[in-house]
């Protein structure tokens, strides 16, 4: 009888190692014909995972955790055409029918037909469909043939296997967040958080060509990290405006384009800030350029139990939109569609144009020492934790 461990939330602050089902080719009760079972390789510990086991999000207890993965085919449905048993792949953490109209425009962070309470589903999250994830051994992944990203020359690939497992999240994240904020070859910009996102997104710009990339954090070894590779950096514990920080190092207090790499558990300025979940987003709109752009690839929650407001629980926040508006700046939000850009970023990994396991500071650590990986994340230790659940990543 094949076996299987994985991830699971228990309370908040609590993850566990447990023995979990081996994955089926089943959707509940029929048959996944169009699905693959794959023997994970690697797979990540993201920033959005550490909201749901603060408590931040109403994930129910029992919840398998995991949705950047990387994994070998090892049993395939009959209606899969394109991919062979052996095959290394990239999942993209979106889940898509390809069928739907938004799979068809290359918005598959919205699929129509993966998540029976609203568009958009992903292994192992809440509100996402209910889809199981993939921080284990083993896991099942739907339209094969759509959803993967079959990586050539396992052997070279193997090699680059601490980059290219972020291609199943957060490098296509931050590559997005950079992309619609309008990021291009002699931007200035404005990255904030100096997490595995954020940090991906300014390793992002430069790829881009970016001239200038600022990178704002309150934690000191994490915007070390982000001078590693070349960024500016402010730190948001000191008294300054993040305005006046960005003057002293352009010499105007304003950039082309800023990205929030935060999200909803945002905190605001100075060394005794409290959570004021608005305060990127205000900022972003204070230090763009007019006519510039806002990247929001940062997790915003509909439902927050652990917010401080009323207003905060269901998401609403105090933003300044009237100064956005003013300013003619465009906002993008949402998950980044992990395929319009994966197939790119490995080719740029594969020959060598991004360092992106160098940029976030990947650690490699066992599926066992999971949950201190969890711990060790929520600390704020600049690293990006990338689970090895059958020794194959060295």
């Amino acid at each position: 009888m094949a076996t299987n461990r994985g991830i699971v939330y228990i309370k908040p602050g609590v993850v566990e190692v447990q023995d979990i089902s081996y994955p089926k080719l089943a959707l509940g009760d029929r048959k996944c014909h169009h699905g693959v079972i794959l023997k994970v390789v690697a797979t990540n510990i993201c920033g959005s995972d550490q909201h749901m086991v603060r408590g931040r999000t109403t994930a129910p207890s029992g919840l398998i955790l995991g949705h950047e993965i990387t994994g070998t085919v090892i049993e395939k449905g009959r209606d899969v055409e394109f991919m062979d048993i052996g095959d290394l792949v990239s999942v993209p953490f979106n889940i898509a029918c390809g069928r739907c109209r938004n799979c068809k425009e290359q918005q598959t962070g919205i699929c129509e037909n993966v998540n029976d309470a609203r568009p958009g589903a992903a292994y192992g999250y809440v509100d996402m469909g209910g889809w199981i994830g993939g921080q284990s051994e083993y896991v099942m992944v739907p339209y094969a043939d759509f959803n993967l990203l079959k990586i050539p020359n396992k052997d070279a690939a193997m090699e680059k296997i601490r980059d290219l497992t972020l291609l199943s999240d957060i490098l296509p994240t931050g590559y997005h967040g950079a992309v619609t904020a309008g990021v291009k070859p002699g931007s200035t910009v404005y990255v904030a958080g100096a997490g595995p996102v954020g940090l991906a997104c300014a390793a992002s710009c430069h790829l881009l060509g970016a001239a200038v990339v600022i990178v704002g954090d309150m934690i000191p070894e994490r915007l070390a990290q982000a001078r590693s590779f070349g960024c500016e950096t402010v730190d948001l514990r000191k008294d300054a405006t993040l305005g006046q920080q960005i003057e002293q190092i352009l010499g105007i207090p304003e950039v082309d384009c800023t990205v929030d790499c935060v999200g909803f558990e945002a905190k605001g300025h100075g060394a005794n800030a409290e959570e004021q979940p608005a305060t990127v987003l205000n900022d972003a709109m204070t230090v763009t350029r007019a006519g510039g752009g806002i990247g929001i690839p940062g997790l915003y929650v509909t439902g927050d139990p652990g917010a401080k407001t009323e207003a905060a629980k269901e998401g609403s926040l105090s933003v300044r939109f009237g100064l956005g508006w003013a300013k003619s700046h465009h906002f993008h939000t949402g998950q980044a569609p992990v395929m319009e850009y994966n197939r790119n970023l490995m080719q740029a990994i594969m020959h060598d144009k991004i360092k992106i396991a160098d940029a976030v500071n990947v650690q490699v650590i066992t599926l066992d020492e999971g949950p201190q990986g969890y711990a060790d994340f929520d600390s704020g230790v600049a690293k990006k934790f990338v689970i090895n659940p059958h020794g194959m990543v060295y």
